[in-house]
């Protein structure tokens, strides 16, 4: 029993559970918004299932792509399948068993949600080996968690509504300006291994000013997002809030310290989507 406790925590420290944070905020605004108020329990549970079991099964596949890339880098080689463990084979079947059970959840959904399940289960997969070929895998991983909120409208709506895809936009920025910070700190590994980066390509101070232009436009599709579902003044203070958070978060790290950066990258990050969706609903509340 003890063994299956440690191999569970094992698991769940190896696909970095909490982290669902991230984009989960970010779905739950959309069905929300998409359903005017609460959607159904039955379709918030299926919808959780997607989201937790698509990004668990992309994280274990990407502890698998990388595993020897993990071993090289002192900063990730005491990873779980690095230092011995969890195997390959463990992590390639975690990643089978929950793309499986993203699969299932979303043909619970609607028809629409089910054919479209194996295209979003290609970018969340092929993240793994886009580092390997172009130093804008940032964008990729934004895209990934980006997808979030538009496949959570299909699953409430069984339809797509083009102004959903302004919040996938603005989330890709979002994620895709951390993933660069993020970055930074691996960009001499990255150099001699033969990896693509923004930091890798341009410099660290240079990759810093990419995010904070990333993020300056994800609060443009911000604002644009408030201007087409009409948001009150709850949801405009909502986006001032996330933007004072942006603001925050950076000034955290600079280019000649990143000390911070895991405070800036994890628990902000987490912050920002909670405070949006909190926002999102209060101004559903007040309008409805």
């Amino acid at each position: 029993m003890q063994s299956l406790f440690a191999k569970t925590h094992i698991t769940l420290e190896m696909i970095k559970w909490e982290h669902s944070i991230f984009a989960l905020p970010f779905a739950l605004t959309a069905a929300l918004l998409a359903a005017g108020g609460l959607p159904a329990w039955r379709t918030l549970g299926w919808i959780l299932l997607a989201m937790v079991s698509a990004r668990s099964s992309a994280m274990a596949f990407n502890r698998w792509a990388d595993a020897e890339l993990d071993a090289a880098n002192p900063r990730t080689m005491n990873r779980a399948i690095p230092a011995g463990q969890l195997s390959k084979d463990f992590a390639l079947g975690f990643t089978a068993i929950t793309a499986l059970a993203f699969v299932v959840a979303a043909a619970e959904l609607n028809k629409l949600t089910l054919l479209l399940s194996p295209a979003v289960l290609l970018v969340l997969l092929g993240y793994s080996y886009m580092k390997r070929v172009t130093r804008w895998s940032h964008l990729v991983l934004g895209l990934a968690l980006g997808l979030a909120p538009a496949a959570a409208w299909i699953a409430v709506r069984g339809s797509l509504d083009v102004r959903i895809l302004v919040l996938t936009g603005a989330v890709t920025l979002w994620v895709g300006g951390f993933d660069v910070l993020y970055a930074c700190q691996d960009c001499e590994h990255d150099r001699e291994a033969g990896l693509f980066s923004l930091p890798q390509a341009i410099g660290i101070p240079a990759a810093f000013w990419a995010a904070r232009i990333l993020h300056l436009c994800m609060l443009g599709l911000l604002v644009w997002f408030g201007v087409l579902f009409h948001f009150s003044v709850v949801g405009w203070v909502g986006i001032g809030v996330v933007a004072a958070l942006l603001a925050y978060e950076h000034s955290l790290v600079s280019p000649r310290d990143l000390r911070r950066l895991n405070s800036a990258f994890f628990t902000m990050n987490g912050v920002i989507a909670i405070v949006f969706l909190c926002f999102v609903a209060a101004d559903l509340w007040m309008r409805g």
